[in-house]
C-alpha cells in the first residue's frame, strides 16, 4: 500500500457544492523521495522506503547518514517503508520524489499518527465512567472507580481491567478517510473528519489497497 509521509496542520472546514459544511483535517504530505528498494531476494518482501523532510548530516547517527551516502542521497528526518507489489517495485527508483498527485478527490485512504498524550488519567476522563453520587453519604471518591473485583474468589484482578493510568499517546489509525479536496501547488490535502495527533504532528497516509 503505496503512501506519503506528512504532517497534521489543523482542522477547519470547507463547503460542498450544495452548501454543507463539512468539517476537514488538512495535511501537508511530502514531497518525499524514494531512499531504498526492498525485493525478495534480500529482504524476504518487496517494499519502497521514503524519506521527508530534509536535515542536516549532524543530526542522524553515523549508519543512518551512511545510509543516505550510499545512494548519494540528502539527509531526511523521517523515514518510512510502504509495501508494494513485486511487478511494481521497478517503478520507484532510489531518488524518484512521490508527492501528492497519487492521490484522487474522493479517494479513500487510512491515516496513521500518535495520538496526543493526556498523561496520568482517572477512570472518568479515560474510560467514560459516570462517577459516583454527590450525595447519599459518598465521602472524598466522587470520581474514583469502585470496586475493581471480588474478595476471596479469585482473589486477585483481570488483566484489562478498566482502571486510571496513562491515556493516549499511542500509535492510531483512522480507517476509510475521503479527500476532499488536494491542493498540488501547496503539497496539501484535506481529508473529511478528525486525524490523531497534535498540530504539525507526523502522520503516514496511505492508498486503500483495491
Amino acid at each position: 500500500m503505496l503512501g506519503l509521509i506528512g504532517k497534521k496542520i489543523g482542522m477547519t472546514r470547507t463547503f460542498t457544492d450544495e452548501g454543507n459544511s463539512l468539517p476537514v483535517t488538512v495535511l501537508e504530505l511530502g514531497p518525499c523521495v524514494v531512499t531504498q528498494q526492498k525485493d525478495n531476494d534480500n529482504d524476504g518482501y518487496s517494499a519502497i522506503q521514503v524519506g521527508f523532510k530534509e536535515v542536516d548530516e549532524a543530526k542522524l547517527n553515523k549508519p543512518l547518514s551512511g545510509h543516505f551516502k550510499k545512494n548519494n542521497l540528502k539527509f531526511y528526518k523521517h523515514l518510512n517503508e510502504f509495501r508494494v507489489d513485486t511487478d511494481s517495485l521497478s517503478e520507484y527508483k532510489v531518488g524518484d520524489q512521490l508527492t501528492v498527485d497519487m492521490f484522487k478527490q474522493n479517494e479513500l485512504v487510512d491515516i496513521t499518527g500518535t495520538s496526543k498524550g493526556r498523561g496520568f488519567a482517572g477512570v472518568m476522563k479515560r474510560h467514560n465512567f459516570s462517577g459516583k453520587n454527590a450525595t447519599h453519604g459518598t465521602h472524598k471518591s466522587f470520581r474514583g472507580a469502585g470496586a475493581i473485583g471480588q474478595c476471596a474468589t479469585p482473589s486477585r484482578v483481570f488483566k484489562g481491567k478498566k482502571m486510571a493510568g496513562h491515556m493516549g499517546n499511542n500509535t492510531v489509525t483512522i480507517h476509510n478517510l475521503e479527500i476532499v479536496r488536494i491542493d498540488k501547488d501547496r503539497n496539501m490535502i484535506m481529508v473529511k473528519g478528525s486525524v490523531p495527533g497534535h498540530k504539525n504532528a507526523n502522520i503516514i497516509v496511505k492508498k486503500i489497497k483495491q
